[in-house]
């Protein structure tokens, strides 16, 4: 089979999976206040602001399933939609927000960091970086994290309908090279827009590949 038709199935396979049913169905904010384990698990993760809703909007072609809003630090828990029966997308609180408070920042982070821990049905944690600004500081400590609990993670650009051909080649190439040092990183950089539609066919034939194949290891 040629290349471009292996894209072409796995773009299909990607529509295929997120055209199904797409529901919101547990919000927890502890650890212990999670859903039993019934499907693998993937994670989306990201600073506040980042176009973390937007994103999981676009994937499932529902404008409202994720809520979104102007102000960065809305999703105060871990949020479980269960996509097409197939596995449950996991919407992170955005890290970073400091506006919030420092209690209630102390207590996303440590939520955060205790699902990435101990869950084991987590098969791979997708990081938004808005590709606009890159890594920040706060996005090195967690991938420091999940490099050191050995999570395996993938890089989603957002936002790249904002910058030109050249300024996103570069953002790439300092992404690529930050992550070639890291154990737990996935080499493959998405890179996305949800206001555009660009790169969001290419994301879904990626987790639609990941969904199959980590299903039939379980």
């Amino acid at each position: 089979m040629s290349e471009d038709a292996d894209k072409n199935r796995e773009i299909e396979a990607g529509r295929k999976l997120f055209a199904g049913p797409s529901d919101f169905f547990w919000g927890g904010a502890s650890l212990g206040g999670l859903p039993p384990i019934e499907r693998i698990e993937i994670a989306f993760a990201g600073r506040s602001n980042v176009g973390k809703s937007s994103l999981v909007n676009a994937l499932t072609g529902r404008k409202t399933l994720a809520r979104t809003s102007h102000t960065p630090g809305r999703t105060q828990e871990l949020n479980f939609f269960n996509i097409n029966n197939a596995f449950n997308l996991v919407d992170m609180p955005g890290y970073g927000y400091a506006a919030a408070g420092k209690e209630k920042v102390a207590t996303w982070t440590k939520l955060i960091h205790d699902y990435l821990r101990g869950r084991a049905s987590l098969v791979r944690v997708l990081v938004l970086i808005d590709s606009r600004h890159g890594f920040k500081p706060i996005d090195l400590e967690v991938l420091d994290g999940l490099d050191k609990a050995a999570v395996s993670y993938q890089i989603v650009l957002t936002k790249i309908d904002e910058l030109k051909k050249g300024e996103l080649e570069k953002c790439v190439e300092s992404v690529q090279q930050a992550l070639s040092k890291r154990p737990a990183a996935y080499p493959e950089v998405m890179m996305t827009s949800s206001r555009k539609g660009l790169g969001i066919a290419e994301l879904r034939a990626s987790i639609a590949k990941l969904v199959s194949e980590r299903s039939t290891t379980q």
